[in-house]
Protein backbone atom coordinates (compact mmCIF):
# COMPACT_ATOMS: atom_id res chain seq x y z
CA UNK A 1 0.00 0.00 0.00
CA UNK A 2 1.59 3.29 -1.11
CA UNK A 3 0.52 6.20 1.17
CA UNK A 4 1.05 10.07 0.30
CA UNK A 5 2.11 12.15 3.09
CA UNK A 6 1.62 15.76 2.19
CA UNK A 7 3.37 17.92 5.56
CA UNK A 8 5.68 20.57 5.70
CA UNK A 9 7.06 20.24 9.09
CA UNK A 10 9.49 17.80 8.91
CA UNK A 11 9.86 16.14 12.27
CA UNK A 12 5.97 15.19 11.91
CA UNK A 13 6.71 13.83 8.14
CA UNK A 14 9.56 11.78 8.77
CA UNK A 15 7.72 10.41 12.36
CA UNK A 16 4.67 9.84 9.94
CA UNK A 17 7.15 8.08 7.49
CA UNK A 18 8.58 6.05 10.29
CA UNK A 19 5.44 4.76 11.45
CA UNK A 20 3.69 3.71 8.46
CA UNK A 21 6.43 2.00 7.51
CA UNK A 22 6.52 0.05 10.70
CA UNK A 23 2.82 -0.58 9.43
CA UNK A 24 3.94 -2.02 5.78
CA UNK A 25 2.88 0.97 4.02
CA UNK A 26 5.65 2.25 0.86
CA UNK A 27 5.16 6.06 2.00
CA UNK A 28 5.89 9.36 0.18
CA UNK A 29 6.62 12.20 1.56
CA UNK A 30 5.83 16.14 -0.06
CA UNK A 31 6.72 18.67 1.82
CA UNK A 32 4.04 21.07 -0.49
CA UNK A 33 1.41 20.94 -2.75
CA UNK A 34 2.58 20.99 -5.66
CA UNK A 35 5.27 17.96 -5.23
CA UNK A 36 2.56 15.99 -3.34
CA UNK A 37 0.38 16.51 -6.98
CA UNK A 38 3.40 15.84 -8.95
CA UNK A 39 3.86 12.20 -6.98
CA UNK A 40 0.23 11.62 -7.80
CA UNK A 41 0.25 12.29 -11.34
CA UNK A 42 3.10 9.57 -11.79
CA UNK A 43 1.20 6.57 -13.18
CA UNK A 44 4.06 4.54 -11.14
CA UNK A 45 3.11 5.29 -7.85
CA UNK A 46 -0.24 3.89 -7.47
CA UNK A 47 -0.76 6.16 -4.55
CA UNK A 48 -3.73 4.37 -2.14
CA UNK A 49 -4.20 6.80 0.77
CA UNK A 50 -3.23 10.85 0.94
CA UNK A 51 -2.34 12.12 4.16
CA UNK A 52 -2.81 16.04 3.86
CA UNK A 53 -2.05 19.14 6.13
CA UNK A 54 -4.26 22.23 5.32
CA UNK A 55 -1.32 25.04 5.92
CA UNK A 56 1.40 24.44 3.15
CA UNK A 57 4.31 26.81 1.86
CA UNK A 58 2.76 28.31 -1.82
CA UNK A 59 -0.25 26.29 -2.36
CA UNK A 60 -2.90 25.67 0.44
CA UNK A 61 -3.89 22.60 1.46
CA UNK A 62 -7.40 22.96 0.28
CA UNK A 63 -6.06 23.79 -3.09
CA UNK A 64 -4.32 20.92 -2.91
CA UNK A 65 -7.73 18.52 -1.89
CA UNK A 66 -9.64 20.27 -4.87
CA UNK A 67 -6.58 19.33 -7.38
CA UNK A 68 -6.49 15.62 -5.99
CA UNK A 69 -10.00 15.54 -6.70
CA UNK A 70 -9.65 16.28 -10.29
CA UNK A 71 -6.97 14.41 -10.62
CA UNK A 72 -8.62 11.47 -9.00
CA UNK A 73 -12.28 11.56 -7.36
CA UNK A 74 -12.00 7.74 -5.65
CA UNK A 75 -8.30 8.27 -3.50
CA UNK A 76 -9.13 8.50 0.24
CA UNK A 77 -7.49 11.58 1.75
CA UNK A 78 -7.34 11.98 5.41
CA UNK A 79 -6.66 15.83 6.46
CA UNK A 80 -4.53 16.27 9.21
CA UNK A 81 -4.84 19.86 10.29
CA UNK A 82 -3.93 22.09 13.31
CA UNK A 83 -6.81 23.93 12.44
CA UNK A 84 -9.84 22.98 14.36
CA UNK A 85 -12.74 25.27 13.55
CA UNK A 86 -16.08 23.82 12.22
CA UNK A 87 -15.99 26.09 8.74
CA UNK A 88 -12.28 24.64 8.37
CA UNK A 89 -13.90 21.10 8.64
CA UNK A 90 -16.90 22.16 6.21
CA UNK A 91 -14.21 23.73 3.82
CA UNK A 92 -12.28 20.52 3.37
CA UNK A 93 -15.29 18.09 3.26
CA UNK A 94 -16.85 20.58 0.78
CA UNK A 95 -13.66 20.23 -1.40
CA UNK A 96 -13.62 16.14 -1.24
CA UNK A 97 -11.69 15.21 2.20
CA UNK A 98 -12.80 11.95 3.45
CA UNK A 99 -11.89 12.37 7.34
CA UNK A 100 -10.43 14.77 9.57
CA UNK A 101 -8.09 14.83 12.21
CA UNK A 102 -6.86 17.77 14.24
CA UNK A 103 -3.34 18.04 15.78
CA UNK A 104 -2.40 16.75 17.99
CA UNK A 105 -3.41 13.45 17.11
CA UNK A 106 -2.64 9.96 19.06
CA UNK A 107 -0.99 7.67 16.27
CA UNK A 108 -2.93 4.60 16.94
CA UNK A 109 -5.79 6.51 16.20
CA UNK A 110 -4.79 7.70 12.72
CA UNK A 111 -2.92 4.21 11.85
CA UNK A 112 -6.80 2.96 12.45
CA UNK A 113 -8.23 5.31 10.28
CA UNK A 114 -5.97 4.78 7.43
CA UNK A 115 -6.77 1.23 7.97
CA UNK A 116 -10.59 2.10 7.31
CA UNK A 117 -10.21 4.21 4.99
CA UNK A 118 -8.25 1.62 2.61
CA UNK A 119 -10.63 -1.32 3.73
CA UNK A 120 -13.01 0.75 2.12
CA UNK A 121 -11.85 1.62 -1.14
CA UNK A 122 -13.78 -0.12 -3.49
CA UNK A 123 -11.31 -2.48 -6.30
CA UNK A 124 -13.88 -4.23 -8.17
CA UNK A 125 -17.04 -3.93 -6.01
CA UNK A 126 -17.65 -0.97 -3.83
CA UNK A 127 -20.36 -2.56 -1.85
CA UNK A 128 -21.16 -1.60 1.35
CA UNK A 129 -21.68 -4.08 4.28
CA UNK A 130 -23.38 -1.46 7.05
CA UNK A 131 -21.16 -1.74 10.50
CA UNK A 132 -22.34 -4.26 13.37
CA UNK A 133 -25.53 -5.31 11.23
CA UNK A 134 -26.23 -8.74 10.55
CA UNK A 135 -29.15 -8.65 7.99
CA UNK A 136 -28.48 -9.40 4.17
CA UNK A 137 -26.93 -6.29 2.71
CA UNK A 138 -29.41 -5.34 -0.96
CA UNK A 139 -27.34 -6.24 -3.72
CA UNK A 140 -27.13 -3.66 -6.50
CA UNK A 141 -25.61 -3.43 -10.10
CA UNK A 142 -23.00 -1.61 -11.06
CA UNK A 143 -25.28 1.16 -12.94
CA UNK A 144 -28.68 2.77 -10.80
CA UNK A 145 -30.96 4.19 -12.37
CA UNK A 146 -32.47 7.07 -10.24
CA UNK A 147 -35.11 9.47 -11.86
CA UNK A 148 -33.32 11.04 -14.66
CA UNK A 149 -29.77 10.37 -13.24
CA UNK A 150 -27.65 6.77 -13.49
CA UNK A 151 -25.54 5.99 -11.00
CA UNK A 152 -22.21 4.26 -11.95
CA UNK A 153 -20.80 2.87 -9.22
CA UNK A 154 -17.88 0.85 -10.46
CA UNK A 155 -16.05 4.57 -12.15
CA UNK A 156 -17.54 6.57 -8.68
CA UNK A 157 -19.85 9.11 -11.29
CA UNK A 158 -23.34 10.25 -11.49
CA UNK A 159 -24.69 10.99 -15.06
CA UNK A 160 -27.62 13.25 -15.01
CA UNK A 161 -28.38 14.84 -18.43
CA UNK A 162 -25.10 14.94 -19.65
CA UNK A 163 -23.42 16.32 -17.11
CA UNK A 164 -21.10 13.53 -15.34
CA UNK A 165 -20.12 14.41 -11.89
CA UNK A 166 -17.46 12.48 -9.85
CA UNK A 167 -18.38 11.48 -6.03
CA UNK A 168 -15.46 10.54 -3.46
CA UNK A 169 -14.91 6.86 -1.88
CA UNK A 170 -17.29 8.23 1.01
CA UNK A 171 -19.69 10.10 -0.94
CA UNK A 172 -20.22 6.88 -2.72
CA UNK A 173 -20.37 4.44 0.57
CA UNK A 174 -22.72 7.14 1.76
CA UNK A 175 -25.49 7.23 -1.05
CA UNK A 176 -24.56 3.73 -1.65
CA UNK A 177 -26.07 3.19 2.12
CA UNK A 178 -28.94 5.14 1.24
CA UNK A 179 -30.01 3.01 -1.53
CA UNK A 180 -29.51 0.26 0.40
CA UNK A 181 -31.45 1.28 3.00
CA UNK A 182 -34.64 2.20 0.90
CA UNK A 183 -37.89 3.54 2.78
CA UNK A 184 -35.64 3.04 6.01
CA UNK A 185 -36.05 6.12 9.14
CA UNK A 186 -31.91 6.34 9.28
CA UNK A 187 -30.74 8.66 11.89
CA UNK A 188 -27.27 10.30 11.82
CA UNK A 189 -25.65 8.64 14.86
CA UNK A 190 -26.64 5.07 12.73
CA UNK A 191 -25.44 6.26 9.97
CA UNK A 192 -21.97 7.86 11.48
CA UNK A 193 -21.72 4.06 12.75
CA UNK A 194 -22.55 2.42 9.58
CA UNK A 195 -21.05 4.04 7.09
CA UNK A 196 -18.07 5.94 9.05
CA UNK A 197 -17.22 2.79 11.55
CA UNK A 198 -15.96 5.67 14.14
CA UNK A 199 -17.29 8.56 15.75
CA UNK A 200 -13.63 11.06 16.59
CA UNK A 201 -13.75 14.09 14.83
CA UNK A 202 -16.44 13.22 12.23
CA UNK A 203 -19.97 15.02 13.94
CA UNK A 204 -23.54 14.52 12.63
CA UNK A 205 -22.97 17.70 10.94
CA UNK A 206 -20.54 16.41 8.47
CA UNK A 207 -23.27 13.70 7.25
CA UNK A 208 -25.25 17.07 6.57
CA UNK A 209 -22.74 17.97 4.45
CA UNK A 210 -22.23 14.93 3.02
CA UNK A 211 -26.35 14.93 2.13
CA UNK A 212 -26.28 19.16 0.63
CA UNK A 213 -23.55 17.63 -2.10
CA UNK A 214 -25.26 14.50 -3.01
CA UNK A 215 -28.97 16.17 -3.15
CA UNK A 216 -27.33 18.52 -5.83
CA UNK A 217 -26.46 15.86 -7.61
CA UNK A 218 -29.26 13.62 -7.84
CA UNK A 219 -32.22 15.79 -6.77
CA UNK A 220 -34.47 17.73 -9.49
CA UNK A 221 -34.82 20.51 -6.97
CA UNK A 222 -32.33 20.46 -4.31
CA UNK A 223 -34.04 22.51 -2.07
CA UNK A 224 -36.70 20.40 -2.37
CA UNK A 225 -35.63 16.77 -1.90
CA UNK A 226 -37.60 13.80 -3.02
CA UNK A 227 -35.04 10.91 -2.86
CA UNK A 228 -33.27 12.02 0.36
CA UNK A 229 -35.52 13.47 2.34
CA UNK A 230 -34.85 14.58 6.04
CA UNK A 231 -36.66 13.45 9.29
CA UNK A 232 -37.28 15.89 11.28
CA UNK A 233 -34.89 14.92 14.95
CA UNK A 234 -33.94 11.90 13.51
CA UNK A 235 -32.15 11.76 10.58
CA UNK A 236 -32.85 10.78 6.67
CA UNK A 237 -34.78 8.47 4.67
CA UNK A 238 -34.11 7.33 0.82
CA UNK A 239 -37.17 7.15 -1.62
CA UNK A 240 -36.26 5.85 -5.36
CA UNK A 241 -39.97 6.87 -6.25
CA UNK A 242 -40.45 10.53 -4.64
CA UNK A 243 -43.60 9.91 -2.87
Amino acid sequence: MNILIVEDESVIAEGLKFNFEQEGYTPFVAGDGQTALDILRDPQNSIDVILLDLMLPGMSGYDVCKEIRELDPQVPVLVLSARTLSEDKTQAFDLGADQYMTKPFALPELLSRVRNLVGRRPKSDPGLKPHGRSETVKLLPDQYELGKSIIDFSKFQIHHEGEVESLTTMEIQLLKYFIQNEDRVLSRTQILEDVWNQNAEISTRTIDNFVLRLRKMIEENPANPQHIVSVRGTGYQFFKTPK
